[in-house]
């Protein structure tokens, strides 16, 4: 079975990284579910889901700014990242 790169290596497509660290966030919350960590690992476990909700948000504005670009090739510059949906 060939390893997975993990969500920090630099060659990973953006599609690639999104989907490892959209899996890893599930992974980890499933687990925080449970109940059976500690308030310690608790903590850390959040933090580093902060961390990967993050790059699954920058992964896909970067695929919606893609998909602006390739919607009107003939204007790059009228391309703008969609409005957030907290905004």
């Amino acid at each position: 079975m060939a390893a997975r790169k993990s969500p920090e290596s630099p060659d990973v497509s953006p599609v690639a990284d999104f989907e490892q660290s959209l899996d890893a966030l599930e992974q980890l919350v499933e687990r925080m579910e449970r109940g059976d960590m500690s308030l310690e690992e608790s903590l850390a476990a959040y933090e580093r889901g902060v961390g990967l909700y993050r790059r699954c948000q920058t992964a896909l504005e970067q695929a919606e700014l893609r998909v602006r670009l390739l919607s009107d090739p003939q204007e790059p510059a009228s391309a703008e990242p969609f409005a957030s949906p907290d905004a």
